[in-house]
């Protein structure tokens, strides 16, 4: 009987479209909707409502650390570890 665990799909970065939605329309939260997390893509347009618009700094500040990250770092943190913010 073979033990061994089937072969691993390598994941494809979402890291330039994640980063490039955050910085240009972060407010609607776009890029976390890209990466499955739907509650955080909510959460991100509710406050830049509540804020009137200044909440969505935090879109813009994670478009900024997804395009600093390499695409390894990116595919492990975000798209495996399912890190919510920053």
């Amino acid at each position: 009987m073979d033990t061994t665990p089937p072969p691993q799909l390598p994941l494809e970065s979402k890291r330039v479209l994640c980063g490039v939605m955050g910085l240009l329309l972060s407010g609607l939260g776009i890029h976390r909707f890209i990466l499955g997390d739907v509650t955080g893509g909510i959460l991100r347009i509710v406050i830049s409502l509540v804020t009137c618009g200044a909440g969505s700094l935090i879109g813009f500040i994670e478009g900024i650390l997804y395009l600093a990250k390499s695409d390894e770092e990116f595919i492990r943190v975000y798209q495996v570890g399912k890190k919510g913010w920053f």
